[in-house]
């Protein structure tokens, strides 16, 4: 299959492109960026004018609630709603159900993710066995089935002794451990703790519950020298405390939630279970600081954090719903919205979304890592092709997740993706009126 994308504003952050022009993409692969040869016969041709082409949008943090949360989400839905938001790579973290800590299941996960032919799909393994916190998983046998790293999820590692082992072990052979840093005995609480939850009488997550993790973690990574990727930090302390642990030279990287990114504790209103989220949101101060850090730097991504749940689930009184949101086909607009309000270029918000995940990744991309997040002739077509300056409103239903709670429904957002090819294939494309 040939196809001519023709008239696009091209933008790849990773190699500072931005040009007006064309995209020739021939067995998957892009074969002309910029000029297209005379002679190069597409079978589609996709008149992108007014449109920017970008790379396909890479998101670190999805759940796809499958294997043994079917109810709230099903692959197929889940995937759909990736594409339709010009997200082509994900990663996904290992507490389906049952744990991804045994190869078989790697195996079968990824084995259904491209029988739909839709994003990539990069898992996470198990740190350690059913995520117990007891015994290490076969870090080996997990990575030879497709695991990009290990996590523990939400869950936190109370055992020091253990964390520890996990990574001399992961330091030996270069894999990367990826921790929500958040204390198991002070993070229990459903909100930040402040004033608001306070008043509300909701139960509290200090900033310390971050920080004391934070440092834990960076003493850990001092000893054994192991690459830790830091998951959705929510606060101004642990931002300065992985600043500090950048410039000191240690081997960290770390993202934040488009929740974090744009909201506060304050936005919870009257009980707003929609506003439920691990971890909860933080004050303005909180906010400021996460903007300004993924502006400069010191954050590497953003990501969705797509936690579908279901209705059941979340109308329940606040703090007995279960946290998580739908973001998957919002992650793209609130990067835009982001980039806009902090005054930065547009390749500079699309880099916190292809670029910088990109970068996170490293090699456990393989074979695709070479051109992902990039527009490079020879590399992988994955794209996102999409209208900066169309404007939406976020309709819960309308979204393709199984999961239609969003803490941003009935707002206006900017960008909207118009087609999203993943490996040369057009995996969405939005009906022209």
């Amino acid at each position: 299959m040939k196809i001519l994308i023709k008239n696009g504003r091209l933008i790849d952050p990773a190699t500072k492109l931005d040009q007006p022009g064309d995209v020739a993409i021939a067995a998957g692969r892009i074969v002309s960026i910029g000029r297209v040869n005379a002679d190069f016969a597409p079978n589609r041709t996709i008149d992108a004018k007014g449109w920017v082409v970008a790379p396909g949008l890479v998101d670190l943090a999805v759940r796809l609630r499958e294997p043994g949360h079917e109810h709230e989400g099903m692959l197929e839905s889940e995937m759909a709603a990736a594409v339709a938001g010009g997200v082509t790579s994900l990663v996904c973290p290992p507490d389906t159900d049952p744990v991804l800590d045994e190869p078989g299941l790697v195996e079968m996960l990824k084995f259904r993710a491209r029988s739909l032919n839709l994003a990539h799909l990069y898992p996470l393994g198990a740190l350690t066995r059913g995520l117990q916190g007891e015994a290490l998983t076969e870090m080996a046998e997990l990575t030879e089935a497709g695991c990009v790293g290990f996590s523990h999820a939400d869950v936190a590692v109370r055992d020091t002794l253990v964390l520890h082992r996990a990574l001399q072990y992961a330091a030996t052979f270069g894999y990367t451990v990826w921790l929500l840093p958040n204390d198991a005995f002070l993070g229990n609480g459903v909100a930040a703790k402040g004033a608001l939850a306070t008043r509300m009488g909701l139960s509290g997550v200090p900033v310390i519950a971050e920080t004391i993790a934070l440092n834990t973690i960076f003493e850990l990574v001092r000893d054994t020298g192991a690459r830790v990727h830091l998951c959705r930090l929510s606060s101004a302390a642990g931002i300065e405390l992985l600043r500090r642990a950048k410039a000191e030279g240690l081997p960290v990287s770390g993202d934040v939630s488009v929740n974090q990114l744009h909201l506060t504790d304050l936005d919870i209103g009257y009980f707003n279970a929609a506003m439920r989220l691990t971890p909860p949101l933080r004050q303005q101060r909180d906010r400021d600081a996460i903007r300004a850090a993924l502006a400069d730097g010191t954050i590497d991504a953003l990501v969705s954090d797509h936690t579908p749940v279901d209705a059941d689930a979340k109308n329940l009184p606040f703090a007995e719903s279960e946290p998580g949101a739908t973001g998957l086909e919002l992650l793209l607009s609130l990067a835009l919205k982001w980039g806009t309000d902090a005054g930065l270029p547009l390749p500079a918000a699309l880099a916190t979304v292809t670029a910088g995940p990109v970068r996170v990744l490293g090699s456990a991309l393989g074979t695709l890592g070479a051109s992902a997040g990039k527009l490079v002739e020879g590399g992988v077509a994955d794209l996102c092709l999409f209208d900066a300056d169309a404007r939406w409103t976020v309709e819960p239903e309308a979204l393709r997740s199984q999961g239609k709670h969003t803490p941003f429904a009935g707002h206006e957002l900017p960008g909207s993706v118009q087609a999203t090819l993943v490996a040369g294939v057009v995996a969405f494309e939005r009906a022209r009126a």
